[in-house]
């Protein structure tokens, strides 16, 4: 596409859907008229990379480097990956663009909020995982966990929604749990799926997938 800078690799269906909505809406409540976002969007094999995943791998980075490549060759400027658990092998990968870090654009953030002290919400993998709480903890920010019910409790909505049969009453639920430890802490959300339906208008939570998208959208206004 000429004139788009910004690439987005196609993975998980309903959270790719997620961003890709949300660019459009931030890019539309920026310009107006019938303004979608400029962009070109590679869909992956994912149900190739999500039978690798959590787990790092010389075959996963085979596969993510390859569509790397293939996307640079659209000469993009800027990179967004839908997906927070595949940037510790993108750390790992030879990318000549912009990585939209959620890690790095997050701790930004949360510097900026002066917060010392958070809770992570992800996948019981990642929330069990050293790579988000060890950046943190370099930042000088501790990272607490939910109880061990509420985790599993989260990744099952983290399941539902990625398979795409959620109930309201479990929805009800994961809103309900983010309240209890928001009244607390800031709340961290790592998981694109956590993002598709979580509640709104919350101060105190801090959405990494939307931290991505307002600075793609940063970035694609300067053009």
């Amino acid at each position: 596409m000429i004139g788009a800078k910004l690439g987005v690799l196609g993975l998980g269906s309903r959270s790719t859907l997620y961003y890709l909505s949300e660019l459009n809406r931030l890019y539309h409540q920026e310009k107006g008229d019938y303004s979608t976002c400029p962009l070109v969007l590679l869909n992956t094999d994912f149900n190739a990379i999500n039978s690798l995943l959590p787990n790092r791998s010389k075959a996963l980075d085979a596969i993510l480097q390859t569509y790397v490549y293939e996307i640079e060759a659209f000469h993009i400027q800027q990179l967004l990956i839908p997906n927070i658990t595949l940037h510790e092998t993108t750390d790992r990968l030879l990318i000549t663009k912009n990585v939209l870090h959620p890690v790095h654009l997050s701790l930004k953030k949360i510097k900026e909020k002066h917060w010392n002290k958070v809770v992570l919400f992800g996948s019981l993998f990642s929330m069990n995982a050293t790579y988000l709480k060890d950046q943190f903890k370099a930042n000088g920010i501790e990272v607490l966990l939910p109880s061990q019910d509420d985790m599993q409790c989260i990744d099952l909505v983290r399941q539902d929604i990625y398979s795409g049969t959620e109930t309201t009453e479990l929805i009800k639920k994961y809103h309900s749990i983010i309240n209890f430890y928001t009244a607390q802490y800031p709340v961290i959300l790592s998981c694109t799926e956590l993002s598709v339906l979580k509640p709104k208008g919350n101060k105190n939570l801090l959405d990494m997938a939307d931290v991505q998208i307002e600075e793609a959208i940063k970035q694609v206004l300067l053009f």
